[in-house]
């Protein structure tokens, strides 16, 4: 599992956006028990994000000096508040409920896919299916199994296509429009697994 830290992402924020977003880190990390000496005072941090707020109402007008001023004043504003959210990363050491408390964001865990046992994809042309199984270790070959209109409810409704060495199956000469099922089974050398839950494809 990755290491939660704190995001960055603040400073991509538009100006009246980061204004928001400064205020409330001020005000999450006045009084938060976690974070009691940050290594920027948060007078100082206010006082920033007052002199942002300032001068992007006087930039309103378009005026060269006053948009200066206000990108010098965010720039300012950005250096306080990258300090403030390096000080909420060490003390916080990837405790993501402590960087909410602070304001600021934390980066998400990355997401495991699971790949689905058996998958009815398109094919390349009209009336052709793929069939694509997760892989099964040591297996030596799978066995396509092919349901047509209705779910087979017994051995009987279920007919073999045929068998592969890989973990997928194209299939063609379907009817366009009609329901199939399908579903797989892996040889091993333990034996023939289970059959897969029966997938659902309509033929287009």
């Amino acid at each position: 599992m990755k290491k939660v830290k704190v995001l960055l992402d603040f400073i991509r924020f538009a100006i009246a956006m980061k204004i928001a977003f400064y205020r409330n880190v001020i005000t999450k990390l006045t009084d938060n028990v976690f974070f009691t000496k940050p290594d920027v005072s948060l007078a100082d941090a206010k006082t920033s994000v007052d002199k942002l707020e300032t001068a992007f109402i006087g930039a309103q007008d378009g005026g060269h000096t006053a948009v200066a001023a206000m990108h010098d004043a965010e720039a300012e504003a950005d250096a306080i508040f990258r300090i403030l959210a390096a000080y909420v990363d060490r003390i916080a050491d990837g405790d993501e409920t402590k960087i909410l408390s602070s304001g600021f964001h934390p980066s998400a865990q990355p997401t495991t896919i699971q790949k689905p046992a058996l998958s009815a994809e398109d094919g390349d042309n009209s009336g052709s299916v793929r069939l694509v199984a997760k892989a099964i270790e040591k297996a030596g070959s799978y066995i396509w199994q092919i349901g047509k209109d209705v779910l087979p409810t017994d051995e009987s409704g279920w007919s073999i296509i045929g068998q592969s060495t890989r973990a997928y199956y194209d299939l063609t000469g379907l009817t366009v429009g009609a329901k199939y099922y399908f579903r797989v089974a892996a040889v091993t050398p333990d034996g023939t697994t289970d059959f897969t839950a029966a997938v659902l494809k309509i033929v287009i």
